[in-house]
């Protein structure tokens, strides 16, 4: 007997120590009632409590006793209290809100600049090469791509005189359709230069010849129209509008238009007058765009002033160029690169729309006499490594880099800031080497630019005319700035700018309520 009293000792010993849960807590203390530490015992309930709510009838009654009708009501009128405070508060902010100035009417000449190619086979060996280029033209933000002229023609031979028929030295029709489709996906119009004597020595010719050559040029535009070109442009308009059949080509070129059409541009350009005479040509010809030589014959700041005063009322009928209207190149009038970058500048954020001749994106030198300078298309490729470089050519590439650089900031600026695109103006200083105005619309950012392409340094005192809504701060923001002592991104006082010689900076500073 003994022995097995034993064997269920030490069985019952092996059990606990493989059951460590059943050991007890503290050591060989036995707890209370025989229960061994560690043990729990659970008393779950035979009858689960559920909560049903009230019953239907029983809700009906509380829901009509005096108590809860009163609230139901508190309730319901602090609802439409809180309702009409939010409704008179939103009509309050609405009126006391500054009303938005309405956008005006805006066609797409006036968007952004115009690129002129007067040469194709210097610009891109032909009509063909033109279409490959579009990519590269587009990252200028260019909205107007003027072409030619490309028609046949023996200089101051009216006989010879082709101008539905394209030169092919330029190229074929079918590459013209090419281009036409492309730009327009790339959301570029391209308008035709129609001028019809352009080797010759006077646009139309002689004067007896005027009214035929009109004829001949209305016929081409109709037909040029019909094939998707979106504007004609013509040089010497004084003497084309003087034409009896001046009016049919407005109306081949003007007429139809409806608000669901894209309206094509009828483009005129003058030599040698005056402000007082582009706006009187601008009035009474009905040009949608007039593109003068105003900067190019008046180089004094208080003349340029004069004649953007005078204009500022017609500006989104009026074009803007330094050399343009001749199809010269920028730097046959900016003979340095920093001039170059300071007409950019000034043409980018005058008021109307700045037109450029192929290569003012680079500074492309412009060659003597009637030859056109090759585009260069290669200037973003390095010297390949180890290879032997000419340090003179190599500075002008990088050079044109940096010129290309700065022309696409500002023509990004031009096209997505309103008080560039179509603001107010303001002069604010001239003197003869020059000048500095104010573009605002609005509730947007507004801009300065000061430039001085003097020999020498100039201090600039800007002062606004008392103007209702507008005024200066006293400080403003470097935008873009060709001047060392002006960097990007500083602020400088609008008490006095001091610019040095050759240089150009563009200040901003925000609206305030």
């Amino acid at each position: 007997m003994m022995n097995k009293d034993t064997e269920i000792d030490m069985k019952e010993v092996e059990l606990n120590e493989l059951d460590p849960e059943k050991q007890p807590m503290t050591g060989d203390v036995q707890a209370t009632g025989g229960e061994k530490n560690g043990s729990v015992k659970l008393k779950v309930p035979e009858d689960e409590v559920t909560f049903t709510g009230l019953s239907k009838e029983e809700l009906m009654k509380v829901a009509g006793t005096p108590g809860w009708v009163r609230t139901r009501w508190v309730l319901l009128v602090l609802f439409w209290l809180g309702w009409v405070g939010m409704l008179a508060g939103a009509i309050v902010i609405i009126v006391q809100a500054p009303r938005c100035k309405p956008i005006p009417e805006m066609n797409w000449w006036n968007e952004g600049p115009l690129y002129q190619v007067s040469d194709l086979e210097a610009f891109s060996e032909g009509m063909a090469g033109v279409e490959e280029k579009l990519d590269a033209i587009n990252q200028l933000k260019v909205k107007g791509l003027v072409l030619g002229p490309l028609h046949t023609v023996q200089a101051d031979q009216p006989s010879t005189l082709n101008l539905e028929e394209i030169d092919p030295t330029q190229g074929r029709e079918a590459e013209l359709v090419a281009v036409l489709e492309k730009a327009h996906k790339k959301g570029i119009s391209v308008v035709l230069d129609l001028t019809p004597n352009y080797p010759g020595a006077a646009p139309w010719f002689s004067p007896s010849d005027v009214d035929s050559v009109m004829e001949k040029v209305q016929a081409a535009a109709t037909r040029w129209l019909r094939l998707g070109v979106d504007g004609i442009k013509i040089s010497d308009l004084t003497v084309a509008s003087s034409s009896v059949d001046w009016s049919k080509l407005q109306a081949a070129v003007q007429g139809n238009r409806t608000e669901d059409t894209k309206k094509r541009a009828l483009m005129g350009v003058v030599e040698s007058i005056s402000a007082a005479e582009v706006s009187q040509l601008i009035n009474t010809t009905g040009v949608d765009l007039l593109l003068s030589d105003l900067l190019s014959s008046k180089n004094g700041g208080v003349e340029r002033i004069k004649a953007m005063d005078t204009l500022i009322s017609q500006q989104r009928s009026l074009g803007w160029g330094l050399g343009a209207a001749q199809q010269d190149q920028l730097s046959k009038w900016a003979t340095t690169p920093g001039l170059i970058r300071l007409y950019q500048l000034l043409l980018l954020t005058m008021p109307g729309t700045p037109v450029f001749t192929y290569g003012d994106e680079i500074g492309l030198h412009a060659r003597q006499g009637s030859e056109s300078p090759k585009m260069l298309w290669d200037i973003e490729q390095e010297p390949a490594e180890g290879a032997v470089v000419n340090e003179t050519a190599e500075a002008e590439r990088k050079e044109r880099v940096d010129v290309r650089k700065w022309f696409r900031s500002l023509s990004e600026l031009r096209v997505k800031e309103r008080s560039l695109l179509h603001g107010d103006y303001y002069h604010l200083y001239s003197s003869p080497s020059s000048l500095s105005f104010l573009r605002v619309w609005d509730q947007s950012e507004r801009y300065i630019t000061a430039v001085n392409w003097g020999s020498a340094p100039e201090t600039l005192t800007l002062k606004l005319a008392p103007t209702e809504g507008v005024e200066l701060p006293e400080t403003a923001k470097v935008k873009l700035s060709t001047d060392a002592d002006l960097a990007a991104e500083s602020t400088v006082s609008l008490e006095k700018i001091t610019l040095g010689a050759g240089q150009a900076i563009l200040l901003q500073f925000p609206y305030t309520g």
